[in-house]
């Protein structure tokens, strides 16, 4: 791979100021890998569960058994992992629907969700109703109010705000939600634990305004494992949690085995009304053909402590690498973080384009590709996106993809292995330093 020697030297530079944070990220892959062996065995997963089934998939042992895993592994009373999940917005979607009825409102305290979420609740960029028949929530009468996040670090909810919306909803409150996750936003992932302290203060407002709790549901996509809590962990007694979390399994939670999924886990009554979304109801979760995926789904959650931490590593290696470069990047490259997703603002077309063609040329497929900015389904701006991956789509190999709009921020996640996405973004700092403009 031609890379140059300075570039080398550069990155070799970067690991020795990384080392101690390396060494964090590695203490957490133990610690999580040390849980979910404990779910494992708890679970006595055996080759026997790796049987497909077909049709209906009536006593298919090895996806029950995966339902509790996912169950196990976040700490939560019930749960489900399943193939039929095809995206991190479907299964949000199912979430959604699932808990939802005509007359709720759903409160966002996290800012309007992300761009694929827009049309499922049926609102525009700017949170307002956009019904249009397609079969959104606000097709179906349900409300959507969102509070912005303060943009502070330490205290990231504006609970004053948060307090006026829930007042002004009343009993129609049905579910806060919550985006772990920056998406395309520019503000910081939000902590397992400030997502619990907001969860509690939700219960607590609602306690005092004499109205029902509601559901507290948070989009845990990009942050699975990058702690060792969840927002679903109760890590003290009588600590408040999420009552509901969801992701995708081509993300963080699949390790790079899954090929397709995902995972809704919480409360049971919350999971019991998400899986009669997922099939229907009167049959839940008692359905579902595992269609031969049941090994990768095991072994992706088996490797996915250890893949995350690679993709980790590679987030703070991007980070330190473009800040010296000039670009404003965050998270910082000495910063913790709580999801795999690295931001790099390029300053212009070229320069997204440039980091995008520099990801690609050093991924396993595709290598031979250049990005294009396309208009992709349920964004509002052409997006660019590098991603040489054996999984269509999976953001937890490495991706770097941006719409086309100032800033032109990279959005960069990812890197089964760290050794080979080093070698990406030793190769994205060099096609940036060509061909971005003004330098």
């Amino acid at each position: 791979m031609q890379i140059s020697p300075e570039t080398r030297e550069k990155t070799a530079r970067a690991e020795e100021a990384l080392a101690p944070i390396f060494c964090d990220i590695d203490r957490i892959a133990r610690e999580n890998t040390e849980h979910v062996l404990d779910c494992f065995r708890a679970a006595q997963v055996s080759e026997a569960l790796f049987a497909p089934s077909t049709g209906y998939g009536y006593g298919d042992v090895g996806r029950d058994r995966i339902d509790a895993l996912a169950a196990a592994v976040f700490r939560a009373p019930a749960g489900f992992m399943r193939p039929s999940l095809l995206s991190g917005t479907h299964t949000l979607t199912v979430a959604l629907f699932g808990i939802l009825r005509p007359g709720d409102t759903m409160l966002s305290i996290s800012g309007v969700p992300y761009d694929t979420i827009l049309p499922v609740i049926g609102i525009d960029a700017d949170g307002d109703p956009v019904p249009d028949g397609e079969g959104s929530l606000a097709d179906w009468g349900v409300a959507f109010r969102h509070v912005p996040l303060t943009g502070e670090c330490t205290a990231p909810f504006d609970f004053p705000a948060i307090r006026e919306a829930m007042a002004a909803a009343g009993d129609r409150l049905k579910m806060v939600y919550v985006q772990r996750s920056k998406g395309y936003a520019d503000r910081p992932t939000l902590t397992s634990r400030q997502i619990k302290v907001a969860a509690r203060a939700v219960k607590q407002i609602a306690g005092e305004l004499g109205i029902r709790p509601p559901v507290f549901m948070v989009d845990n996509c990009y942050g699975e494992f990058t702690e060792t809590t969840e927002p679903t962990f109760a890590d003290q007694p009588n600590e408040a949690a999420a009552d509901l979390i969801a992701g995708s399994l081509i993300k963080n939670p699949g390790g790079g085995m899954a090929d397709v999924g995902g995972y809704i886990v919480g409360s049971e009554d919350c999971v019991r009304l998400c899986g009669n979304r997922l099939t229907s109801p009167g049959v839940g979760l008692d359905v579902g053909a595992s269609l031969g995926q049941n090994r990768n789904l095991i072994k992706g959650l088996f490797y996915a402590p250890h893949t995350v931490a690679q993709a980790m590593k590679t987030a703070h290696l991007a980070a330190y690498l473009f800040s010296a470069l000039g670009c404003r990047v965050t998270p910082t490259w000495d910063e913790r973080r709580s999801d795999i997703v690295q931001c790099v603002e390029c300053g212009s077309p070229e320069g997204l384009a440039a980091f995008c063609r520099g990801i690609q040329s050093a991924s396993p497929i595709d290598a031979h590709v250049t990005p294009e900015a396309w208009d992709m389904p349920g964004y509002a701006d052409p997006v660019i996106m590098a991603a040489g991956a054996f999984t269509g789509g999976a953001s937890i190999e490495l991706s770097a993809d941006g719409p086309m709009r100032a800033p032109y921020t990279a959005f960069m996640q990812g890197g089964l292995t760290y050794e080979s996405a080093r070698l990406a973004v030793m190769c994205a700092a060099e096609q940036y330093e060509r061909f971005a403009p003004g330098r």
